[in-house]
């Protein structure tokens, strides 16, 4: 099949959406709020609006890292920035599902692609702030992304869309971080054994050594599990 008529037949082949797997603390509080709120909005809100509304607020949030050498509270801005994000990255699934609007495909791509650029403007801006030095902001960046693309690949090959890892979801990192902004405010190095060092960098590290435990984890449990499913029995 060309890709022209690929292109052509999407739509009108039945889509079968992969089971979303939502278990973080706070999965269950925020959901109600979010369909409490979605239930609220203006007819003229459409989810495409929410979801240009969380992807400006990351852009800023990565420009207001940046300016932070110049302007200290501007770690607290990206506070409210991150606030922002949240409701239009939170929102626009959720107003499309109580509207019976559900775009699957169209709303995967977009949603997905877009976290990944909100990651690069983010994580850049870290790198920028002088509150953490670039390595580490690259590092985060990376696991962030290993850890999209085999939630992507387990999507596809595994029929489940896990939205959180070992009961953390977007929100709590949104929450994590934001705590994370208001000590480096106060508070931008700490001492481990009596070197100084910043406090991001500290954070940074033990993040990514997380990240890298869930990715292996992970990543070892749905080969096992693709390995058995697919077992090619000896002839």
């Amino acid at each position: 099949m060309t890709n022209t008529a690929a292109i052509a037949g999407i739509g009108k082949e039945p889509f079968r959406d992969a089971r979303r797997v939502q278990e973080s603390f706070l999965a269950g509080i925020e959901k109600r709020v979010l369909i409490d709120m979605a239930k609220r909005m203006p007819g003229a809100v459409n989810a495409d609006h929410l979801t240009a509304i969380g992807f400006a607020a990351m852009i800023a949030a990565g420009a207001a890292y940046a300016v932070a050498p110049l302007w200290t509270p501007a770690l607290l801005a990206v506070n409210v920035l991150l606030a922002v994000n949240w409701f239009g990255d939170s929102m626009d699934g959720t107003l499309a599902r109580v509207r019976n609007q559900q775009r699957p495909r169209y709303g995967y791509y977009v949603d997905h692609i877009i976290d990944a650029l909100s990651a690069m403007f983010l994580f850049g801006g870290l790198a920028l702030s002088g509150f953490m030095s670039e390595r580490v902001a690259m590092g985060m960046l990376l696991c962030y992304l290993l850890l999209a693309i085999q939630s992507y690949l387990a999507t596809h090959s595994l029929g489940v869309f896990s939205i959180s890892w070992w009961k953390f979801s977007p929100t709590e990192m949104r929450i994590l971080l934001a705590v994370g902004n208001t000590v480096a405010f106060f508070t931008p190095k700490t001492r481990i054994l009596g070197e100084p060092m910043l406090f991001f960098d500290v954070a940074g590290v033990i993040a990514i050594a997380c990240m890298g435990v869930v990715l292996g984890v992970t990543v070892v449990r749905n080969t096992v599990t693709l390995y058995r499913a697919e077992r090619i029995e000896p002839r």
